[in-house]
């Protein structure tokens, strides 16, 4: 083969999916490694024509590769639009000094606005490889962030994205803090408030640390991945939608983030406020309601927790112009039956439709919160958003505005359940007791959920059921027979996930 261009290579396709990172192959006897001093893991950047992306380099020994051949990632080759063949060059990165602010919050020293607006465009841009990432989202975890840190962060992944602009001046939006199975309100909360003709152009993000995202959920009924004149279209015509955040680039540098925080699992209570306000805020959003569940199980375990929470939402919100309020919940137990996308979608239908076995507590809590959000548009006076919800929900309004919102994002489809079912029974009578959401939720994540949509739990024994030996508890929903069994494995293991005295 002849020798090309000290720093061309040309493309071979791999057909190794890495996910969001850019790597690329190159073998460490070839030319271009030997006369650069390239090693593992290098951070180098490879362009073609005007496009080029920032990857991390992994080393080849062996014949897959010729010595002047480049093996791209799947994600790599579709950023770059290269096809086999194709010829690239790859450079050095220069230093990325944004890092040294990392390694100085990693020692919890404070770091300045600056600081934040550095490292958020770095990211934004693509700069950080997962390694460094986790770095920063470690330094971030706990309590290393203060209240003005939160501020500066928030500013600065608001700025490094796309922003929503509308004509209305109250425009809505909601969010749960998480950590709580089940709880799939937002589509009802949409439908209901998005009926009364208030604005709620509603944003969501994919799974973290839970079975399933909104995003996740709402995708089993309707597409989510709409671009912003697509998003615009839809609230033009009907008052609201339920689309992927990350779709749009709405503080991108934030779904970076989540993709290193779901492998960590690790929610960062700055990093948190930071990314719903920063989503929200960016989507144009002036009026929000958050969630904050409370439970020994859940995100937030202690009253005194959910204060602190409550009183750093509204102060960020303040400082970057969103009148924020937050209602605290019972975090004792899964809201709905569903823990999983598409089954927490059927919940979500059967709430919409009035079905008879719909579950109550979800019912109740979409109408809590969309009642919040009507009484803080002003629209409707303190006190009456609550029985506004509830007539619009049971007349069939919101069902109308559900199906008339997926009609507009490109259709309706309806979830289906899994291939491979089984039911998890009592080994005693009693009474549930108490739940552990944190298991329960682990065991829909080893079923599949949500890279399987159908696979998660369906949960039938809230706090407070009266239970027989052999009676059914939950039900384990899986796409693969071996996950299902890995899964049913680990429960043998996993004592006390429901407390029956």
């Amino acid at each position: 083969m002849e020798q090309p261009a000290s720093n061309i290579l040309q493309v071979k396709s791999l057909g190794i999916d890495t996910y969001r990172e850019h790597i690329i192959f190159i073998r460490s006897d070839s030319h271009i490694c030997r006369s650069e001093g390239f090693t593992a893991l290098t951070r180098l950047i490879v362009t073609y024509g005007d496009k080029n992306i920032i990857a991390t380099l992994d080393m080849v020994n062996s014949d897959m590769l010729h010595h002047f051949e480049i093996g791209l990632s799947e994600m790599a080759l579709k950023q770059l639009g290269v096809k086999n063949g194709d010829q690239v060059s790859i450079s050095h990165l220069k230093p990325i000094e944004s890092l040294r602010e990392v390694r100085t919050k990693m020692y919890n020293k404070k770091i300045d606005e600056q600081a934040y607006r550095s490292i958020i465009n770095d990211i934004a841009n693509g700069l950080y490889s997962d390694i460094e990432l986790a770095a920063f989202i470690a330094a971030s975890a706990g309590d290393n962030l203060d209240l003005e840190e939160i501020i500066w962060l928030t500013k600065a992944m608001i700025d490094s994205g796309s922003k929503l602009k509308w004509e209305e001046k109250i425009i809505l939006d909601k969010h749960c803090i998480g950590g709580l199975p089940g709880n799939r309100v937002t589509p009802i909360v949409v439908s209901i408030v998005a009926a009364t003709g208030l604005v709620i152009p509603k944003t969501s993000s994919r799974a973290i640390t839970s079975p399933a995202g909104t995003a996740d959920a709402v995708e089993t009924m309707t597409p989510v991945a709409l671009s912003l004149e697509q998003i615009k279209q839809v609230v033009d015509q009907e008052n609201g939608c339920l689309a992927w955040g990350g779709s749009v680039k709405l503080s991108p540098a934030d779904d970076i983030l989540i993709t290193v925080e779901r492998a960590l699992d690790i929610d960062s209570l700055g990093q948190m406020i930071a990314s719903v306000l920063s989503k929200k805020a960016a989507a144009g959003s002036t009026h929000v309601i958050i969630e904050i569940p409370v439970g020994q199980t859940a995100k937030v375990r202690t009253g005194e927790e959910a204060l602190k929470l409550q009183h750093y939402f509204k102060a960020v919100g303040d400082a970057i112009g969103l009148r924020v309020e937050s209602l605290i919940t019972d975090g004792s137990q899964p809201i709905g039956r569903g823990i999983g996308p598409a089954l927490e979608a059927m919940d979500v239908l059967a709430v919409l439709r009035n079905q008879q076995n719909a579950p109550q507590d979800l019912k109740t809590r979409a109408i809590l919160i969309a009642g919040a959000l009507l009484e803080l548009s002003t629209k409707f006076p303190k006190g009456h958003g609550q029985r506004v919800a509830k007539e619009i929900l049971e007349s069939g309004r919101a069902l109308t505005k559900f199906q008339r919102i997926c009609i507009a994002q490109g259709g309706f489809i309806e979830p289906k359940p899994a291939k491979y079912q089984v039911e998890i029974k009592s080994e005693k009578r009693g009474t549930v007791m108490a739940i552990d959401n944190r298991r329960l939720a682990k065991i829909a994540k080893l079923a599949g959920a949500p890279y399987y949509p159908s696979a998660g739990v369906y949960f039938i024994s809230p706090i407070g059921t009266q239970v027989e030996k052999g009676q059914t508890l939950f039900t384990i929903h899986s796409e693969a027979e071996g996950e299902l069994n890995y899964t049913v494995d680990y429960l043998k293991s996993a004592d006390h996930i429901i407390q029956i005295e």
